[in-house]
């Protein structure tokens, strides 16, 4: 399947077009859950595609690792049902850090990341001492925005510091309010001269570990054109699923979607996003359901 040169149609349900798939490799943040709660129709449908024998790879950009996103998704309400695995930008900055043993590094972003390091030969450090950072995020993304850490950020980029960026996302929802992400900080020192290594979508070792774990779960190699991508992200997840040569379904939120969960999403709004050029995303939605 292929996106085509027409407009991208909008669909109530994924079950035309996503049965005839093998794997779907579906975001989290705001395509399963809004930061807050599940969506249960998402939930509904990824576990109807694996009942017909669908695999399912959640792909996330959270930085963290894949056992602590597994415990979240449950304190919001996605079933284990409802995914075969998970695939983190955690899990690639884990094996990112694997290769700077006994580094001195700075850890900016909340706390509530720190599982990135469990276990690793690192030391977390201050940004003085620093040999290395893993940005995860603001401090505080609940007020703090990326103009907060120019000078951080410049500091730092002086001493020509490598960064691993440990979330590509900019912005997501978290329930009804738009918040930064460790991307947005990334993008800020890549302008200062930093330079960055980017551990998730739209980037492509994240997909390539996506295609070895869904193939592994599905007993066989799987070529490309039988995994779509489900996401909400147009830089990440369709941009990304394109970049690798997947399909895709762009799922409308606030990010990139007129009205609260997409509510005014029409054929003019995708021809604004998505124009006529490259490979689009082959159908919209408001909402993933079956």
């Amino acid at each position: 399947m292929t996106a085509a040169s027409s407009a991208v149609p909008i669909v109530d349900s994924v079950q035309d077009i996503g049965k005839g798939y093998r794997a779907w490799f579906v975001d989290i943040w705001g395509v399963m859950h809004n930061g807050r709660t599940a969506f249960p129709e998402a939930s509904a449908a990824t576990r109807a595609f694996r009942d017909q024998g669908g695999v399912v790879v959640l792909l996330s950009n959270s930085p963290r690792p894949s056992p602590a996103v597994q415990e979240q998704l449950r304190e919001f309400g996605v079933p284990d049902e409802a995914y075969d695995a998970t695939v983190t930008s955690g899990d690639l900055t884990r094996h990112e850090l694997g290769k700077h043993a006994g580094a001195q590094v700075f850890h900016l972003g909340p706390g509530r990341d720190r599982a990135i390091f469990d276990g690793l030969d690192v030391a977390l450090s201050a940004p003085e001492a620093a040999e290395l950072i893993v940005c995860s995020g603001p401090f505080n993304d609940d007020v703090e925005t990326p103009d907060d850490y120019t000078g951080l950020l410049g500091a730092l980029a002086a001493r020509r510091l490598l960064m691993i960026c440990a979330n590509p996302d900019h912005m997501v929802e978290r329930g009804h309010r738009l918040v930064y992400c460790a991307g947005a900080l990334a993008a800020v020192y890549e302008t200062l001269g930093g330079k960055v290594i980017y551990a998730g979508k739209p980037h492509m070792p994240v997909y390539e570990l996506a295609l070895e774990t869904a193939g592994r779960l599905a007993g066989e190699t799987l070529d490309r054109e039988r995994v779509l991508a489900i996401g909400d992200g147009l830089k990440t997840d369709i941009a990304g699923a394109g970049s690798f040569g997947i399909d895709s379904v762009f799922v409308a939120s606030g990010l990139h979607a007129p009205g609260e969960g997409g509510e005014a999403l029409d054929a003019a709004h995708l021809t604004e996003l998505f124009g006529q050029e490259g490979r689009r995303p082959i159908a919209a939605t408001r909402g993933l359901q079956w």
